[in-house]
């Protein structure tokens, strides 16, 4: 198989399916890039209708904070990329910015993580991001909070220079210095990395070498043989690619969670179906339920986001960026999930 199915740039998603209950591990990212989209109460209400228990929100938004008062639901909050340096500068900067973006909703928002970053790397420059999580974890523990909320980072599969076989996962030498300073702040603090997972990426880019019943996990036998690991489907080779690459920097102590994955729905011909999409999607919760791991590492049970809740009329890009979503925004259903 070619390695360039692994080698795409990463976009957005990790879900929820038909008939299917969202439990504990498995939540949706709550994207606000359109202008047609439902209010926030409106949104925390079809969350907790669909018995969707954690989300994921890119930034501190006041009004979808404040929606969820109460509500139960559990949150990864992100820390905006362009707030990271000044996060990292000095623990009053860390202070001053978990003052005036979170501490008003602590009492009564269920924050889970707070994400410092999203793909900051490769693209952009992620030497302050272990020393923002660093500042921020501080900032939680003075409040006593350490216990209830961890602090991570977003990392795309781009940060792998190689990712084929999966035991050959190694970071970039660009962002392996990067890498090593983030795991050593999560082996220290007890949480995972979290990784953006796209399957849909690797077989768009590949397609004449990657199957997509391999990517959709709908194959029935081992397509890839890695020594002794056998893999049927492309999303646990992906973790595993980051399993490995992760111990060559020294962090083989440190879990993952996916905190995207998905298939769009339309945009890109008879590759971006809602049939397609509603498999994927369908299939990806089941794995995920069966809360096992990976060939590598089959202990360590993998938390997923499904990335996202709404198609958004705003995103950048080709027409596939914008239909992501398991809903539209009127609340119908894109195929059915729940």
């Amino acid at each position: 198989m070619n390695p360039l199915w692994i080698s795409v740039s990463v976009c957005s998603i990790i879900i929820c399916c038909c008939s299917i209950r969202a439990s504990a591990d498995i939540g949706v990212c709550y994207g606000l890039n359109g202008n047609n989209l439902p209010s926030p109460e409106e949104v925390v209400a079809l969350y907790k209708q669909h018995g969707i228990k954690n989300m994921r929100l890119f930034n501190p938004d006041p009004s979808v904070l404040q929606a969820l008062r109460g509500s139960g639901i559990a949150i990864i909050v992100g820390v905006p990329n362009e707030d990271i340096p000044t996060i990292a500068s000095t623990q009053a900067g860390a202070q001053q910015w978990f003052e005036a973006n979170l501490a008003p909703y602590f009492n009564e928002v269920n924050f889970s993580f707070i994400a410092v970053g999203n793909e900051v790397v490769p693209e952009g420059d992620g030497t302050a991001i272990a020393a923002a999580m660093q500042n921020m974890q501080t900032v939680l523990k003075t409040r006593n909070l350490g216990g209830r909320v961890k602090v991570s980072t977003a990392m795309p599969l781009t940060v792998l220079g190689t990712s084929y076989p999966p035991s050959a996962g190694q970071f970039t030498a660009a962002v392996d210095g990067v890498m090593r300073a983030v795991l050593a702040v999560l082996a220290a603090e007890g949480a995972p990395l979290m990784i953006n997972v796209y399957p849909y990426y690797g077989y768009v880019g590949d397609p004449a070498n990657v199957e997509l019943d391999y990517a959709i996990f709908r194959s029935n036998r081992t397509a890839v043989r890695d020594g002794g690991l056998e893999y049927s489907n492309m999303f646990d080779a992906m973790v595993d690619a980051f399993y490995s690459a992760m111990e060559k920097a020294d962090g083989s102590a440190v879990g993952v969670a996916v905190t995207e994955s998905g298939w769009p729905s339309a945009g890109k011909g008879n590759i971006t179906t809602v049939e397609i999409a509603g498999t994927y999607s369908r299939n990806l919760v089941a794995r995920l339920k069966r809360k096992t791991g990976t060939p590598k590492r089959p202990n360590g049970k993998i938390d997923g986001y499904i990335f996202a809740m709404f198609n958004e009329n705003l995103k950048p890009g080709d027409i596939t960026e914008q239909n992501w979503g398991l809903f539209y925004p009127n609340k119908q259903p894109v195929y059915p999930v729940f």
